[in-house]
């Protein structure tokens, strides 16, 4: 097969995306308005969760929950030490300690009898990541909170569209946080959204959502509005554009054919790659929808003539692009100045950690650009 240009990701954007944007701007309505109202309300339908806020970005959705939860300086969540930095940032920007857990080997994610382990009196939260769209042992996860009076608020960016038995990740939980970063599943550009069916938790983060007021401009300058608002509290500055919103719109209406997209090429890796001795492959159960938002395999470096860091360079050089996630949070230098881990406390994390390589995936993804990541990983670790 001749050579491919295979990048990382492609985004799925066509013609009816460029128009609601361009009908957006013309409407002379930029900022947070009608787009993004009804984006919250196709969200909500979709996920089963009563109430939705729009924000700028995942990382935003999950900090206003802790919020509004009054999680603070003496409190601990525990989250995943397999994670992007956001999941434990958001803990620390509220003054609270991130409380750090290993993964199970199967699927990556965050692994209850860990959490078990790790809840103490000052723990309050608990931060479950549904690792590249494959939902966490929820059943389990739930039933840890309720016993021990926890909130749980799951990280689902990769998870837009992921089923747990038959449920919608969103209307689980207490809360769970969306991306609809450029990668994700579905699109704004950057931006996110919460779902809850906690309506005091909603109104709460949509008054924390634009500076603490009573009134956001939508209200404030629609025909009928008010000029006069209050400060309530001391709120941010985390809202979604409806520009923003408008594409979020019409990706949303396409949702299920990004979803068989994804599916198809996953399916199209394990057909692949079923037998390559050197690799493992994600693991997931059948029980649930996974988004397909990553594909990671393995290398198995102890028995893998070429390693994982060589594989991706090889890669790179025959023009496949490639990720690798994630890099366990205790080995950047922000959590190491924090002093609570050395290398060695996540063993399940960190053997992850150094056989991933996350291969291309996206909706568009053709069968014959798979077929050459495939022959190409393999002659690589065939040599």
């Amino acid at each position: 097969m001749a050579e491919l240009r295979i990048p990382f990701f492609r985004p799925s954007i066509d013609e009816a995306d460029v128009s609601a944007v361009a009908e957006t701007l013309r409407s002379g309505w930029l900022t947070s308005g009608p787009n993004v109202r009804e984006l919250e309300a196709e969200l909500s339908a979709y996920c089963g969760a009563k109430y939705v806020n729009a924000v700028n970005s995942c990382t935003a959705a999950m900090h206003l929950c802790l919020a509004a939860w009054g999680i603070g300086p003496g409190d601990e969540v525990i989250t995943t030490v397999y994670t992007f930095s956001a999941t434990a940032t958001v803990i620390v920007h509220c003054g609270a300690t991130p409380v750090l857990v290993d993964i199970r080997e199967k699927d990556f994610n965050i692994d209850p009898a860990a959490i078990e382990r790790a809840i103490t009196p000052r723990t309050k939260a608990i931060i479950p990541v549904h690792f590249g769209g494959e939902p966490c042992a929820m059943d389990q996860i739930m039933a840890i909170s309720r016993r021990h009076g926890l909130k749980v608020m799951e990280d689902a960016a990769h998870s837009i569209g992921t089923l747990y038995r038959g449920r919608h990740v969103g209307g689980i939980s207490d809360a769970a946080a969306f991306s609809f970063y450029a990668n994700k599943n579905i699109t704004t550009g950057e931006g996110g959204a919460l779902a809850t069916n906690d309506e005091e938790l909603s109104e709460r983060v949509r008054i924390l959502t634009l500076h603490g007021m009573t009134k956001d401009a939508w209200n404030r300058f629609d025909a009928g509005g008010s000029w006069r608002y209050d400060i309530k509290e001391f709120g941010f500055k985390d809202n979604l554009t409806d520009l923003a919103a408008a594409l979020g719109r019409t990706q949303l209406t396409k949702i299920e054919r990004l979803l068989d997209g994804r599916a198809r090429a996953a399916a199209r890796y394990f057909e692949n790659l079923r037998d390559e001795e050197h690799l493992i492959l994600p693991g997931f159960d059948e029980a649930n929808r996974h988004a397909w938002h990553l594909f990671v395999v393995r290398v198995k470096n102890e028995q893998s003539p070429v390693q994982r860091d060589d594989v991706i360079r090889k890669l790179a050089e025959r023009g496949i692009g490639t990720s690798v996630h994630y890099i366990p949070l205790h080995y950047h230098t922000a959590y190491k100045n924090l002093g609570r881990w050395q290398p060695g406390d996540f063993p399940v994390a960190e053997r992850t950690f150094e056989g991933a390589i996350s291969l291309p995936i996206y909706p568009d993804m053709t069968t014959a650009e798979v077929d050459y990541v495939c022959e190409t990983l393999r002659a690589i670790l065939h040599p």
